[in-house]
């Protein structure tokens, strides 16, 4: 019986704290969700709508 017991529960312990371990760095990855400030220091007599375009189009 020992012989079945023992690796079935190491694998249950080893499976459970890596599931846990993958979960947690999703979640963490996934709620970095901030947005990075806007540089709005264009000049406004070269701009339209304070949006610089560069080149010719």
């Amino acid at each position: 019986m020992t012989k079945f017991l023992v690796p079935g529960v190491a694998s249950a312990v080893i499976g459970a704290v890596l599931g846990a371990g993958v979960i947690f760095g999703v979640t963490a990855a996934a709620s970095d969700n901030t947005r990075p400030e806007i540089d709005r220091s264009g000049n406004a007599d070269s701009s339209v709508l304070n949006q610089v375009e560069y080149g010719s189009r």
